[in-house]
């Protein structure tokens, strides 16, 4: 399938662009690189991220804040984050601050309570993401406005408050939700329903599916596309990142990744064809900094291999990027860990099969894959309960990522290994009749219109999401729960939620909280109960990622077991020169993992088929055994 390069123009570009698509497609660089195509063109261009867990900043290179930042080696272009807990302090503090001194402390104290849950960290994002696209003055010295959009899940989310919120504040009449006193929204209705306009104007927003040549992300964005359109945004284009074509027909692993490549743009054709789509080819480098991103766009210009097994001149890319040749030279081996020469300094790498064998030991408890969108986190998860329950454990394998494919990933039945997600939208319906049934039988008609009208409000979703993740974690206690968790700015406000849900269901009158949502803390910090793993790439982004989340987990007194570095092309054994420049490119972040980050490091290699089915998740361990005792045997040699 031949599709054109993805090259944004100035002339035919709407005001208002969205990448979005599943985690670890490559949004923010495809953003940036877009952002930077528009300013070369003499355009002024914002570039905003609304992902909890940006990384805008490392790809810039560029400290943001919430306020726009020019970027240096770019006239005309800034960028900013809209991080959501600094917005929520922000939201809070515009309803609460007029009434300070007007009102007694124990009511401003009630205000903030009713003001400290994960949704009015969400709406409170909206608030500002909806004030550069629906106020005329907000955004209007800049000719585009791009958005760099959290992980899909949340993406959706986002785009649908416009209308959910516009719905609730028509509906509502009570005069107050699960966010407190509605007048912090009600101001902003007319800015709310302009953002509605405007994302659903052909002439003026268009929404940009990222994808990579994979089945799980095309699947994904022809799911995003659907639910898009649904809610009017139909200005659609498709980019996919990453198409690989080798020239070394005798490399089995570069001719696996571009068949694989291929066929998964042959299973979407028909969504491929639907609308204007576009390619950008896999690059050797990790893309950071301007000349990074003028790498992404522009590398065939930059990058072309005359001979199959050599490097292109080192020269002719780094006069257009330093990142280019910011690969280590240090031969890193998988047996010891780390460059030959400094192999008695730390321990070997393990495999999953090593992991397990010490989690399996206290013969239960609960194990949860962490990481950036994208990394491999369902196939970890997967693989791990595959391998516990072929051991003779009973094990539970479960999902709070509305965005995951744990049933297409384990594709098959394993005895003794059940299987379940976490449906936003079932646990909702639940928790709202259980709240119903409960009280609404001692209220009157109007107590319980009210009741209705507050369960309706985005925060209940909230609420009964967190409780079935809860007591997903309580069934551990009898058995093995893997539980594949969401992205990682999902998690952490999943994490952070235990103390605010206590306090709405005391705002609420709500019955006592259920034993595992008591517990639930205690038990996430029992090393013993609570196994935790970070999952990576071996690139700067995802590794810098694990690391931050390693440090919010640290915070909240929840220390990591072990690491995992997925999709390794370590020893690989490529004679393709983008494939040998990427897996030279790694060697720098196996340190840094091995070195500074992990007590425990596991090592995965890229797999010449993706790992579906339980056979192929149980080889998984296996490959990288294999690969560690060869390596063993040739330093012994």
């Amino acid at each position: 399938m031949k599709l054109p390069p993805y090259q944004p123009e100035a002339a035919t570009s709407t005001r208002f662009l969205f990448f979005t698509g599943k985690g670890g497609v490559g949004k923010t660089s495809l953003s940036c690189a877009a952002a930077l195509k528009l300013v070369d063109a003499g355009k002024r261009v914002l570039l905003v991220s609304t992902d909890p867990a940006s990384n805008l900043d490392e790809v810039l290179e560029t400290k943001l804040t919430n306020q726009p930042t020019p970027i240096a080696g770019a006239p005309g272009l800034d960028a900013m984050n809209i991080n959501p807990v600094e917005a929520a302090a922000a939201y809070r503090e515009r309803l609460i601050g007029p009434m300070r001194g007007l009102l007694p402390e124990a009511a401003l104290r009630s205000m903030e309570e009713q003001l400290s849950g994960s949704c009015t960290v969400e709406i409170a994002a909206f608030d500002e993401f909806s004030g550069l696209i629906g106020n005329p003055e907000a955004a209007k010295g800049y000719d585009h406005v791009i958005f760099d959009t959290a992980p899909t899940g949340h993406t959706l989310r986002l785009m649908s408050l416009a209308k959910a919120w516009d719905q609730f504040l028509d509906k509502n009449t009570s005069g107050t939700s699960c966010l407190g006193p509605l007048a912090g929204l009600e101001k902003q209705r007319v800015i709310y329903e302009a953002t509605v306009q405007t994302l659903a104007d052909a002439k003026a927003t268009t929404l940009v599916l990222v994808s990579r040549p994979q089945g799980a992300a095309l699947r994904e964005a022809e799911r995003t596309s659907k639910e898009l359109r649904a809610i009017g945004v139909g200005n659609q284009c498709l980019v996919v990142n990453g198409t690989f074509e080798t020239q070394c027909p005798e490399d089995v692993t570069a001719q696996a990744m571009q068949q694989r490549g291929w066929a998964a743009l042959k299973a979407s054709a028909s969504f491929i064809n639907s609308m204007p789509s576009f390619i950008v080819p896999l690059r050797p480098i990790n893309i950071l900094g301007i000349g990074g991103l003028r790498v992404l766009l522009e590398g065939e210009a930059l990058w072309t291999a005359a001979a199959c097994c050599r490097f292109p001149e080192p020269a002719l890319l780094a006069s257009r990027s330093q990142d280019v040749t910011n690969s280590d030279s240090d031969v890193f081996s998988p047996a010891a860990g780390l460059p030959q020469s400094k192999a008695d300094a730390i321990s070997p790498l393990e495999s999953l099969a090593d992991l397990v064998a010490t989690i399996e030991q206290h013969g239960h408890g609960v194990i949860m894959t962490m990481g950036k969108g994208g990394v491999g986190k369902t196939t970890v998860a997967a693989a791990i309960a595959v391998m516990l329950a072929r051991r003779g454990h009973s094990v539970h394998l479960s999902t709070t990522d509305p965005a995951a494919h744990v049933a297409q990933t384990l594709h098959g039945t394993v005895e003794g290994l059940t299987l379940s997600k976490i449906d936003p939208a079932a646990e909702t319906a639940a928790y709202q009749g259980e709240v119903m049934l409960a009280q609404g039988a001692a209220m009157d008609e109007a107590g319980r219109a009210l009741l209705q009208e507050d369960l309706r409000s985005p925060c209940t979703e909230e609420i009964a999401v967190f409780r079935a993740f809860a007591r997903e974690v309580g069934r551990g206690t009898g058995r093995f729960v893997v539980l594949d968790t969401a992205p990682t700015g999902h998690t952490l406000l999943l994490l952070d939620a235990s103390e605010a849900y206590q306090r709405e269901l005391e705002r609420q009158a709500r019955s006592t909280q259920p034993e595992e949502v008591l517990k639930l803390l205690e038990r996430l910090r029992d090393p013993d109960f609570t196994r935790i793993l970070l999952v990576t790439l071996p690139e700067a982004t995802p590794v810098h990622e694990a690391a931050a989340l390693q440090e919010d987990l640290r915070r909240a007194r929840i220390e990591p077991f072990a690491w995992v570095i997925n999709q390794s092309l370590l020893n690989s054994g490529s004679c393709d020169p983008l494939l040998q420049r990427r897996e030279a490119s790694e060697h720098r972040y196996l340190r840094e993992v091995v070195e500074k980050q992990a007590k425990r490091t596991a090592w995965l290699p890229w797999q010449a088929e993706e790992p579906v089915g339980p056979e192929a998740l149980a080889k998984l361990a296996s490959s990288a055994l294999a690969v560690q005792g060869a390596e063993m045997k040739r330093a012994q040699a």
